[in-house]
């Protein structure tokens, strides 16, 4: 091999295992870093002119990922992630009541925004609310993890992978919720069995509060409720036309930070370019490998031998183990380069099972570290064994509801 296909191809394993060991031990760095800084030497040697690394970004995806988090901070701008906190909060004497609702509402709203940001936004909200009742908040904050990676599972503008996985295979994103919405209501209410089954006697019991606090109307004025949610009818009507998924989100996009309170500026600021950093750096380091005939005749072994996931067996296998190792957007990443024709049922079966995956262990997802680190601010340490505890028998059982629904469907082989 040339010199250049070698160093395409050892920045392509040692970035995945980057991705694995999560940074670089002594540094501060993290895997989006890892990322973007592989897909810079691959520039700086020579091995991918600024052209080519271009050509392997999915622009579609990055474009919706990027236009769906400007939407959801309509949702933080506006008071409803802080009003619809304090409707859960009424149930605050009724636990049991308050888990199902924590469950439900991060179900509902990680089906139609970016987890992600779900997670983000109503992680410190919860906290407050729960200290200043006197409730344990590790279970609802487990409850909020889990149920945001479950939810988000049902349809293609969820998480990062299924806009990456919609887009790659051009999935009809009704079609894919028929299918996907299933598990992902089995996985809830899993989530919820399981949580109150371990905590339903250690979550305490909830105090008056000493002060009370201002209506959330108050501060944003109930008007302000009409902006998101109207916005998030009009996408999700634009996802029924034939308009591309990226156009129309970023038409609503721009409509939706015309405001004469908050500045464009801090719509921008709601972005998470971390995470589109980690997009596109696995685009052109995957991308770049994958044009070299080694690897593309190893992936073409891979795939006479069987041992590419096409069944429901070897796809939640393989989702369970690489999506706790590198990361469910990496596993994605990796996979649909090697089955660039995927039937549209296996990359619903990929979408669903790689989800579900990411709730076995705490850096199993982006969104389990971003409420744990987010509750750790707040002074609630979620641990490594507190989040296994939980996500051992809602990822197993979940997955298996899954896998039954997908193959028992006819949708996958087994």
């Amino acid at each position: 091999m040339a010199i250049t296909s070698w160093l395409v191809l050892g920045l392509f394993v040692l970035t995945y295992l980057g991705m694995a060991a999560g940074g670089i031990g002594g540094l501060r760095v993290d895997r989006s870093w890892i990322a973007g800084c592989a897909a810079v030497l691959l520039l700086a040697g020579g091995a991918q002119t600024p052209g080519e690394a271009a050509s392997h970004l999915d622009a579609g995806a990055i474009l919706l990922l990027l236009a769906l988090m400007l939407i959801s901070a309509q949702f933080d701008f506006s008071g409803v992630y802080a009003w619809l906190n304090a409707q859960l909060s009424h149930y605050a004497q009724r636990p049991p009541l308050l888990l199902f609702g924590v469950v439900l509402l991060g179900g509902v709203l990680s089906a139609v925004l970016v987890n992600d940001i779900v997670a983000f936004a109503l992680t410190p909200l919860l906290c407050h609310s729960l200290l200043a009742r006197g409730l344990e908040p590790r279970p609802f904050l487990l409850a909020l993890a889990l149920s945001c990676n479950a939810g988000s599972c049902a349809s293609l503008i969820g998480n990062p992978q299924n806009i990456l996985i919609g887009q790659g295979g051009g999935l009809d994103f009704w079609s894919f919720s028929f299918i996907a919405g299933p598990p992902a209501l089995a996985a809830l209410a899993i989530t919820y069995a399981c949580i109150w089954w371990q905590w339903r006697r250690r979550w305490g019991v909830a105090k008056p509060l000493v002060v009370e606090e201002t209506p959330v109307e108050r501060i944003y004025g109930a008007h302000s409720y009409l902006k998101p949610l109207l916005a998030t009818l009009v996408l999700l009507g634009l996802f029924s036309t034939g308009m591309p998924r990226e156009i129309s989100a970023l038409l609503v996009a721009a409509l939706v930070m015309v405001s004469r309170r908050v500045d464009s500026r801090d719509y921008v600021h709601k972005v998470d370019w971390n995470l589109l950093l980690l997009f596109a750096g696995l685009f052109v380091v995957t991308g770049a490998a994958l044009e070299l005939p080694e690897v593309a005749g190893v992936a073409a072994r891979l795939a006479e031998y069987g041992l590419l996931p096409q069944g429901v067996l070897l796809l939640a296998t393989s989702s369970l183990l690489a999506s706790n190792l590198i990361g469910n957007v990496p596993f994605v990443v990796l996979l649909l380069g090697f089955l660039p024709e995927a039937s549209p049922s296996l990359l619903v079966g990929l979408a669903v099972m790689s989800t579900l995956a990411g709730n076995l262990l705490l850096i199993g997802s982006v969104v389990n570290l971003i409420v744990a680190e987010s509750a750790r601010r707040q002074g609630v340490p979620l641990s490594f064994v507190d989040f296994a505890r939980s996500g051992f028998p809602v990822t197993l059982l979940s997955m298996t509801a899954a896998g039954l629904w997908l193959g028992l469907g006819g949708w996958l082989p087994w």
